[in-house]
């Protein structure tokens, strides 16, 4: 049954009485377009998770597979593989990860947390899940070691005692090693946590642990006592093995490392501080900084590699973390850009009593990883293939392109691979475990991110994967500043001054633009040849909201704005009243800032090597003393050759094919005198004194606090506007296209003598009422949107074509149109000038407009006009025409149209050219929406919008039918707000964290397919053979002596363990069931032959041993026989 929307009615009811008989129609008209998108289609999963893991805490890394593990502080785990294997799982607790553990080429790690828990997972699946959990109650936990091949756990305590561990039950053994049996009895104090567990490489029984106080004790597992003890005055912090398990070396706090001697623990063999300074009498060297840790690793041709971290003298306190590689004679030590968490060194072999033969150090530091080659002269690194760099400016901003041009994604890779690293190792990357995954969709994806720093980042997407394809510096524009005195005065910048605030690209003509923080626009073309521009090209707009006193004297008359009617056009230079050339810009002491950009461009010659290269540069500029505010809206449409952009004080359109300013005004100006929506200011502005300038502070003051906004300040973030106490009036001056264009470099807009007073009081607060007809709104409406299009911008015949239109959306919930009218293509593109004429109010929504977008009478998505890339520095012969795309299907929306608009608060659809609403939506009454976007999906069109509440929402087209309400993600940071966005075709993604993407899907039938596109990081590896022992110390037993740990904790020899000590948690399933669970053919049939080898070999040998005992039971049977014939005859008294 048909439920009945008493909503739908109600919405009909509101409609404007004028437009009741198109609404009607367009109703009618609109029941006939089918939609294919259902409820059922819709589901809501993260996919990957891509970036610098936020705040590592530890590492981990498994010989044989070749994965590395880290641990954050959140309790997250982030897994690598080879280049695109990458793995995000999470503890529920959210603790801290201290420790990491493998389980050596099983498919299993072991973690400890800072709540005293520790977990295994199951490494064999694509997404990791945790198998057992054991829960310590009455201490806590300081370090875990597991050895090789082992299924044994050692865990230390706070309280120094240590409990042993079974990995395939996750159960407590009886054997506990108490730290007052471990220590001597005449000592009085207690030793300290446990910070080092190890046992002898070449003798299993033998445990070596280290108490923080200094004590180290080798205890004998089947003794159950200490064999030895040695004693140091300093902690310790690490401890590492010499592969014969004769010695091994200490790090302590105060800069010494220590080596002792197992058979000698009365003193140390050396003691030497490595960074010490060297006193000239022979004493003792000074104290350096703790050593935090120290690997001791042997080569068979060569000297050993020590590795260590800190030790630095104290006089180096401006120094930043080093490492530290000793080798044989010569020490080198290697400066970090960040600190050192962890580090571990990678070698060809996993048993600890062999040779290890060392390769490579990886380093985790907290903002970066970066793995040292070994094997070559100097230590260089590797190239790291991770998409870890997201962070090394902070992003500021993000737009995801989903199913571009199949040629887009070579070429950029083609001018970005000559930006990679020079210097680095040319040996492949170590960490290459792990398999692709199999995606079933190969569309390419770009994601583009602007950074702080003025760089923006062009990154491959496709396939779940992430990978940096070409990096563009914006702020080689612009000249920089030396040192602090040569700072030009006319930088409000304090920090970050190069930022992007907002981007726009289209992928077919590769046109790109940015919008920095300090109030510029560069547009870029793309070209695959190296060019020197010898001078930039620069436009100067004056886009200042100055606006005259409304209080009248006696007798005048209040003014209002005069607007150029329906069907005329704005005036071209030609015909524009000739204006005062612009005066040069001031910025003296004893009066206001004026016509004075925030940045200075360059001036000298720049060198652009192939890529993005500049086309033009537009700034705004200083009024009066007021800095221009920053820009929330920019859009570049390649087929109209247009640029528009726009703030809290208007809009302006720039033709960037011209380099002239077609447009720019105010936004109470795009509004019809006659139209009820225009709102009067209402108080007057004082005038400001010249002499006196009051501090500026605009957002563009820094991007730190933007950074750490509240979520109260969250639409101000987006639309930052000053809300000023005093009304006041437009002036009736209309912007004119300037002149000299072409002859000059600097290209400036009209000036005006008004110099309006800002107040500083103000704060960069909006209303939250969503009343149109409210009277305590904002006196300036920012410019939230934009979209140019092929459109009808009035309400005209239905018969007639569609123009090209601009339509802008204001944070006042307004929708604008401007029409344009286009010169014919070719030459006379680029000599006649475009004319604009503003069209007035064409929707009313509630909240600030968010996006646009325009279907066909099919309910088709018409694509917006662009032109095909071309060459721009080809010679004139090879030069092709640029082709503008043509239109999809011209006739299905030359009838008609239909306007999609969505704000913060409603969606609507506008039948066009009759302009009346044929659907409307609230999408939320107690919040509001942050990012709303048009997509194309499989299987038709759809709304998809994230809520402040953490709320998304999809609706269907043109219906707005609710398909999909998902309550995923809380706001809680103001990155995600500022970073979140969708695209075509179900994907979606935010920055997470300062260092960390996500990306998400709300399709179902991505969520469906997703175990076959994520990468497998377990895959069947033969471990290598063990250490031959040797003929002669097989024979006098000088190898390897093994335990059986089995016999030695097992619950038949040490019992069972205090149920109060730990609680234990079961998972799925155990070690067996977990080594069968991992998914994949390719595994599956590797797995299969394993076993088959395995079975075979066990087959054979058990064929050798039946054959052997048949032997023996027939010689045996012999044997008897010959005595029994012997002893057949005689009497018992012979016997």
């Amino acid at each position: 049954m048909k439920k009945f929307n008493i909503r739908k009615v109600l919405d009909g009811l509101t409609a404007a009485s004028s437009s009741s008989a198109s609404a009607q129609s367009g109703n009618k008209e609109n029941d006939a377009i089918p939609e294919s998108l259902q409820s059922e289609h819709f589901q809501l999963c993260k996919t990957v998770r891509h970036g610098f893991p936020h705040q590592p805490s530890s590492m981990a890394f498994d010989p044989v597979q070749k994965i590395l593990a880290i641990g954050t502080q959140s309790g997250a785990l982030r897994l690598f593989g080879r280049a695109g294997v990458e793995c995000y799982c999470q503890h529920e607790s959210g603790a801290a990860v201290i420790q990491l553990q493998f389980l050596v080429n099983e498919g299993a790690l072991v973690s400890a947390l800072t709540d005293d828990s520790i977990h295994l997972w199951n490494l064999r699946q694509k997404q990791p899940a945790i198998l057992h959990t054991l829960k310590f109650s009455k201490e806590r936990i300081t370090f875990c070691h597991l050895p090789f091949q082992s299924k044994w756990l050692y865990v230390g305590t706070e309280r120094g005692n240590i409990y042993i561990v079974n990995v395939e039950s996750f159960t407590l053994s009886g054997y506990v090693i108490m730290w007052n049996k471990a220590i001597e009895l005449s000592t009085k104090t207690h030793p300290g946590p446990v910070v080092h567990i190890s046992d002898n490489p070449m003798d299993e029984g033998k445990l070596l642990i280290g108490y923080e106080c200094g004590i180290v004790v080798l205890w004998d597992l089947k003794c159950k006592k200490a064999d030895c003890r040695y004693n140091y005055d300093e902690a310790i912090h690490s401890v590492a093995w010499h592969h014969e398990g004769k010695q091994f070396i200490c790090s302590h706090s105060d800069g010494t490392l220590t080596t002792w001697n197992v058979r000698a623990p009365a003193k140390p063999v050396q003691t030497i501080t490595p960074h010490g300074k060297q006193s000239k009498d022979g004493k003792k060297p000074e104290p350096c900084k703790p050593i935090l840790k120290v690997e001791y690793k042997t080569t068979r041709a060569g000297d050993p590699f020590m590795v260590l971290s800190g030790g630095l003298s104290y006089d180096t306190l401006g120094r930043r973390s080093c490492l530290t590689v000793m080798h044989g004679k010569s020490t080198t030590v290697l400066e970090m850009d960040y600190p050192i968490v962890d580090f571990l060194t990678l070698c060809e072999t996993p048993y600890p009593n062999d040779f290890q033969e060392p390769y490579a150090v990886v380093v985790l530091l907290e903002k970066d990883l970066v793995v040292i080659d070994l094997g070559q002269i100097g230590y260089p690194i590797f190239e790291n293939p991770y998409p870890l760099s997201i962070h090394e400016s902070p992003v500021t901003c993000c737009e995801y392109f989903a199913d571009c041009p199949a040629e887009l994604i070579p070429a950029l890779y083609s001018v970005g691979c000559r930006q990679k690293r020079q210097g680095c190792s040319k040996k492949e990357w170590p960490i290459s475990g792990g398999n692709w995954g199999q995606g079933t969709h190969s569309y390419p994806e770009i994601l583009v991110t602007g950074h702080a720093d003025g760089s923006v980042k062009f990154w491959d997407a496709s396939v779940l994967m992430l990978q940096v394809l070409y990096k563009l510096k914006t702020a080689k524009v612009f000249e920089r500043a030396r040192g602090k005195e040569e700072k030009p005065s006319t930088d409000i910048v304090d920090e970050d001054p190069f930022a992007i605030q907002t981007l726009s690209w289209c992928p077919e003509s590769r046109i790109f633009c940015v919008a920095g923080v300090s109030a510029h626009v560069i547009i870029y073309r793309f070209s695959k040849q190296e060019v020197t521009t010898e001078v930039i090209q620069l436009l100067e707009v004056r886009l200042q909201c100055e606006l005259n006193d409304v209080g009248f004297p006696d007798g005048a008359v209040e003014q209002t704005p005069t607007l150029p009617t329906p069907g005329t056009t704005s005036s071209s230079p030609q015909e524009s009243e000739p204006t005062p050339p612009t005066s040069t810009g001031s910025n003296s002491s004893d009066g206001p800032r004026d016509n004075v950009p925030c940045l200075k461009v360059r001036s000298a010659p720049l060198n652009q090597s192939p890529g993005y290269q500049v086309e033009l540069v537009v700034q705004l500029l200083w009024v009066s003393g007021e800095p221009p505010q920053p820009i929330t809206s920019l859009a570049v449409n390649s087929a109209y050759g247009l640029v528009v952009f726009g703030n809290s004080n208007g809009l302006a359109v720039v033709d960037y094919l011209q380099k002239t300013l077609l447009l720019h005004m105010g936004t109470l100006e795009l509004y019809s005198p006659t139209e009820p929506y225009l709102r009067q200011p209402r108080s007057p502005r004082k005038t400001q004194p010249s002499g006196d300038i009051p501090p500026v502070t605009s957002c563009m003051s820094s991007l730190s606090s933007f950074y750490t906004e509240s979520v109260k300040k969250l639409r101000s973030s987006h639309f930052p506007v000053y809300e000023t106490n005093e009304g006041t009036n437009i002036t009736e001056e209309r912007c004119k296209s300037p002149t000299s264009a072409k002859m000059s470099r600097k290209i400036s807009s009209p000036t005006t003598e008004h110099k309006p007073e800002m107040d500083t009081n103000n704060a960069f607060a909006r209303s939250r009422s969503s009343s149109v007809t409210s009277i305590d709104r904002e006196s300036r409406e920012a410019i939230s949107s934009f979209q140019l299009c092929d459109s009808f911008p009035r309400k005209t015949d239905p018969a007639s074509a569609p123009g090209p239109s601009l339509w802008v959306g204001t944070s006042q919930g307004a929708v604008l149109a401007v029409s344009l009218s286009m010169p014919p293509e070719g030459d006379q593109r680029l000599q006649e000038h475009v004319g604009v004429s503003p069209c007035g109010t064409l929707v009313r929504l509630k909240g600030g407009v968010l996006t646009m977008a325009f279907l066909d009478t099919s309910g088709a998505l018409i694509p917006r006009p662009c032109e095909l890339w071309f060459e721009p520095n080809a010679t004139d012969q090879d030069r092709e025409r640029p082709k503008r795309r043509p239109p999809a299907s011209p006739p299905a929306y030359s009838e008609g149209q239909y306007a999609v608009v969505c704000s913060e608060k409603q969606a609507k659809v506008v039948s066009l050219p009759s302009h009346s609403c044929v659907h409307k939506h609230n999408i939320t009454e107690a919040s509001f929406v942050l990012r709303a976007e048009v997509v194309q999906l499989a299987g038709g069109l759809c709304i998809v919008c994230f809520c402040a509440n953490g709320h998304i929402m999809a609706l269907s087209l043109p219906s707005l039918r609710p398909l999909l309400d998902v309550n995923y993600l809380p706001l809680t940071d103001m990155r995600i707000a500022r970073t979140f966005c969708f695209s075509n075709l179900g994907q979606a993604l935010y920055m997470n964290s300062s260092m960390e993407i996500q990306r998400i899907t709300y399709i179902q039938e991505t969520c469906d397919n997703l175990q076959e596109m994520l990468s497998e990081l377990f895959t069947p590896v033969e471990t290598p053979e063990a250490p031959n022992r040797g003929f002669f110390k097989g024979l006098f037993g000088g190898g390897a002596q093994s335990l059986d740990r089995e016999d030695l904790f097992g619950e038949t020899t040490a019992g069972k363990a205090s149920s109060s000590l730990a609680q234990h948690i079961p998972g799925p399933g155990g070690m067996e069931g977990m080594k069968g669970a991992a998914s994949g053919v390719v595994g599956d049939l590797a797995r299969a032959r394993i076993a088959l080898d395995e079975r075979g070999q066990k087959l054979g040998e058990l064929e050798e041993r039946t054959a052997a005992m048949m032997a023996s039971a027939d010689s045996f049977s012999k044997h008897a026989h010959g005595i029994m014939l012997k002893y057949k005859d005689k009497k018992w008294y012979q016997l």
